[in-house]
């Protein structure tokens, strides 16, 4: 009897336990605890706790975080639309009077659009889109949009139902491209524009003024928006000439037959003049329809989507063929061009890139059947690259001048444009005018392949000769910002790095230096305004203030005969700062990680004139919401100061022990460290889980430190930033004993694949589980420009031929190193960063005998797209598995799902 008594309580005890078993993770058993986390207990996963703060639902919490000015044309007053737990409200900024009132009533504005359009609305719901004052500033017109069967009362007391508008109109109003429909949702607001496709056509967008002095609204039922400009169209300041592209050849047509080409698309007798006929495929005047050099169509990356190709084209394709497409046998397509100051000539640059290597995804949800996608990709080392021309036409003559750019092998040329004004920003102007003083002339920069050496040079339109103005040389590679020429061009403001930060410069005409405008231990970060008038430099910088994050940026000025500069946004915060037209006035929004964001108006001289808004957080906070911690630490050299930000979960227990993640993107354009208010940021929802999720930088990182910092990686693409990381982890750990040292997790996208995966094969006993998302493993086959800027290339000259050498570390070949938990995930159709990157991992992974984790996602880019959710929760899954020893086991992400259902 004891001995069936034994048996029985041994098989009930391996029953209760292997339940148990199953749940840990080798990485969390037989661990020795570090000293600072002996006898504390991890977290279970919070999986209901991380679902309750996704991004769609903070969206409920908060709204507005900044004020985005619109300026008026004729007075110096703005207006805005800001949104709060409580609503959309409009207000009207009058400056000079220190005033800011609504812009109209709420309630009573409800009120008319309910008698008006028969449909109820209430204060709190106003459905304004495309806002817009009108009759010098009296009025206001805006759009709604209601279903085409509704029926509302016209301007003569009239009964009109939106079934009687044409299909030709409704295309007009609610599928055209330009203009600023829906505008408002930038600022906060959730009503964008009345939509297009499927749910458009079953709408109709009625018009509506609004008279400012008597606060009355009436319906104009037979108000028409000027007609929007195609895809394919390109047109002038002047609205008077409209360039395009047929096949690879240029064309152009007159107002006359434009207008009539936008009424009548298919009309055969439009005139059009052809100016090209030499345009062939893979050089010619218009972009590619295939690939693209690599752009991605949904990319979120922000950093390395930054790409020197050309994009897809996709208006074309909606056209109707008509007599003119028969004619020339192609439809019309877009271009890209840019306009002289006086309208008679415009640039374009023209690529020849038929010797460059084509590249290949398949799509493999194509239908019917799986589409095969080639693409021309310069990559790093090739001989054969994109060979880039800039060509300049007459309109009156149909001259053609190609200007004298040449003077690097293998260089890149960029057209330099003058900055739109507010005021043409609200009139929805786009267009593109050549930056100069003379009408006949243009700036544009070449830059050698090696990035070291830069020319800003000056050309005459008219016959193509260049002229050198400035002239940058380095080492390393180097940056630049873009000219701005004052004082009808006899002056120019230039930023350099030469003397080790970023700084303006100020130049005479003949490209003479006059005087360095700024200096110090800073760096200038964009040109804001230029008082002429005055002689005042308005402009971002960061790093200048003591005691702050040296990335809060703020405003300031400096006179350009002086060099007295002077602070305008005060404040231990980021501030982002726009200025009206005249550089009057300053509306400044500054935000913190740990600080509801904040917009006040100053004058010119940084006085504060009033408080304009403040973030209202009450609703977040209540539902448990607590602020990230930014924190700083040494580099692993024990100098270099590195900044960063921590999250941890909202029911966050000091007598536990977490393990910690870090969020990575190694730059060096970015360093992807939240520095202002983001409460939807994804690391907030995956710190609920029972995670520490940290975000810092690492030298050869943000280029918004010194030059020394920013190429600290150069040559060394691959390592340059993972000591760094390292070292962050292990002074957080002995400051706080709630970190595990011992779990380490780290991941990220594109480079930050890339450095998440070389962490865990560079350093295999420090970080333990890693998830790498379109991660570019082997930078040789990344793109040619980003790859051999940071890596660096090696010009070579032998027998008069030049040459170029180039060599990066790869993930590839560490990968017998690999000792944690590796999940690697790759879009099938990623024509940015291709999926070869992580199939060569993955094949050098097996080829060493390892055991790894690996998703290929079906028609997807780089940035995932619709996506994006499912590998948010299956990244979590994995860190929650491998990190604190339990994932769930349900085929159903049934979070996920009722995510979804929120959303629709």
């Amino acid at each position: 009897m004891k001995f069936v008594f034994r048996c029985v309580l041994i098989l009930v005890l391996a029953a209760t336990a292997a339940p148990l078993a199953q749940q840990a993770s080798p990485t969390t058993d037989n661990r020795p605890f570090s000293t600072a986390t002996a006898g504390r207990e991890l977290p279970k996963p919070n999986y209901d706790l991380a679902f309750r703060w996704t991004s769609t639902k903070v969206g409920k919490y908060v709204f507005s975080t900044s004020v985005a000015p619109r300026w008026l044309e004729f007075s110096d007053r703005f207006w805005y639309v800001y949104e709060t737990p409580a609503g959309r409200k409009w207000w009207i900024v009058d400056p000079a009077k220190k005033a800011k009132t609504p812009l109209w009533d709420n309630a009573k504005l409800a009120a008319q659009l309910t008698q008006i359009l028969r449909t109820p609305y209430d204060a709190q719901h106003l459905p304004i889109n495309q806002m817009r004052f009108f009759d010098d500033d009296r009025k206001i017109r805006f759009s709604v949009a209601l279903p085409r069967e509704s029926t509302v009362i016209s301007m003569s007391g009239a009964e009109v139902t939106g079934m009687t508008q044409t299909g030709d109109q409704q295309q007009q109003q609610e599928g055209g491209r330009g203009g600023r429909a829906g505008g408002q949702g930038q600022q906060g607001g959730r009503a964008g524009g009345a939509g297009t496709g499927a749910a458009a056509q079953q709408n109709k967008t009625w018009w509506l003024e609004y008279e400012l002095a008597t606060g009355t609204v009436v319906l104009n039922d037979k108000y028409e928006p000027e007609p929007t400009n195609p895809n394919w169209a390109q047109v002038s300041p002047d609205k008077q000439t409209i360039v395009f592209a047929r096949g690879q050849n240029l064309f152009m047509m007159d107002a006359k037959n434009y207008a009539v080409a936008q009424k009548t698309p298919n009309e055969p007798s439009v005139q059009e003049i052809q100016l090209t006929t030499d345009g062939e495929e893979h050089y010619g005047y218009a972009p590619t329809q295939q690939g693209g050099g690599g752009q991605d169509d949904d990319d979120t990356d922000g950093g390395q989507g930054q790409q020197q190709g050309t994009g897809r084209q996709g208006g074309a394709a909606t056209q109707q063929p008509h007599d003119n497409d028969k004619k020339f046998g192609v439809r019309r397509r877009a271009v890209g061009v840019q306009w002289s100051q006086d309208n008679r000539r415009f640039s374009l640059q023209r690529t020849d890139s038929r010797k460059v290597g084509d590249l290949w995804v398949i799509n493999s949800l194509a239908n019917p059947r799986p589409r095969l996608e080639t693409y021309k990709y310069g990559m790093p080392g090739e001989a054969n690259q994109p060979q880039a021309e800039l060509h300049v036409f007459e309109i009156a003559s149909r001259k053609q001048v190609k200007l004298s750019s040449d003077s690097f092998k293998d260089q890149q040329i960029s057209i330099l444009t003058q900055p739109l004004t507010n005021i043409q920003r609200e009139k929805g102007e786009t267009t593109s005018r050549w930056l100069s003083g003379d009408p006949a002339k243009l700036y544009f920069t070449r830059t050698s392949r090696d990035l070291k050496r830069i020319d800003v040079v000056e050309a005459d339109g008219s016959t193509g000769e260049p002229r050198i103005a400035v002239q940058e040389r380095s080492n390393t590679y180097i940056e630049i910002q873009p000219l701005r020429l004052f004082n009808g061009g006899k002056e120019f403001i230039h930023w350099s790095e030469k003397d080790g930060w970023g700084h303006y410069y100020l130049f005479d005409a003949a490209g003479k230096q006059i005087r360095q405008l700024t200096q110090g231990e800073f760096v200038t970060a964009g040109v804001v305004a230029v008082d002429e008038k005055n002689r005042f430099l308005y402009f971002h910088a960061v790093g200048r203030e003591p005691g702050e994050d040296p990335y809060y940026q703020h405003l300031y000025r400096v006179h350009m005969d002086t060099g007295d500069m002077k602070l305008l946004t005060p404040g231990n915060a980021s501030h982002s700062a726009s200025m009206d037209d005249k550089a009057m006035w300053v509306v400044s929004s500054a935000s913190r990680v740990d600080m509801a964001p904040e917009s006040t108006l100053y004058d010119a001289t940084g006085t504060k004139v009033m408080d304009l808004e403040k973030t209202d957080v009450s609703a977040l906070l209540q539902a448990g919401f607590k602020y990230p911690e930014p924190f700083s630490v040494k580099a692993d050299d024990g100098i270099t100061d590195l900044y960063g930000v921590m999250y941890k979960p909202f029911d966050f227990d000091p007598n536990k022990r977490y393990p910690i993640i870090e969020f990575v993107y190694p730059g060096p354009q970015t360093e992807s460290v939240t520095k202002t208010f983001s409460p939807r940021g994804a690391n907030v929802m995956l710190a609920q889980f029972g995670f520490i999720v940290i975000e810092v930088g690492n030298r050869g990182g943000h280029p918004q430190r010194s030059n020394w910092y920013h190429n600290f990686g150069y040559g060394n693409l691959r390592d340059y930033g993972l000591a760094d990381k390292k070292a962050a982890v292990e002074q957080l750990a002995k400051r706080h004993p709630w970190i595990d040292p011992n779990l380490v997790g780290i991941y990220g996208h594109s480079g930050g694949g890339f450095m998440s995966t070389a962490a865990m094969l560079v350093y295999p006993d420090f970080f333990k589980v890693a998830v790498s998302t379109a991660g570019n493993h082997d930078n040789s086959v990344y793109n040619r420009w980003w790859s051999e800027k940071h890596d660096g290339v090696m010009e070579r000259e032998r027998d008069g031929q030049i040459t170029f050498e180039y060599d990066v570390d790869k993930n590839q070949d560490l990968a017998k190193n690999l000792k944690g938990k590796l999940l690697l995930m790759h879009g099938d159709i990623d024509n940015n960063v291709h999926p070869a990157n992580t199939l060569r991992v993955v094949d050098a992974l097996i080829r060493a005998n390892k055991r790894f984790d690996m998703y290929m996602i079906p028609g997807k880019r780089h940035g995932f797209a619709d996506a994006g959710d499912w590998v948010n929760v299956v990244r979590a899954d994995y860190f929650a598995r491998h990190l604190l020893g339990w994932s769930p086991t349900d085929t159903d992400i049934l979070e996920l799902q009722r995510e979804m259902a929120i959303r629709r």
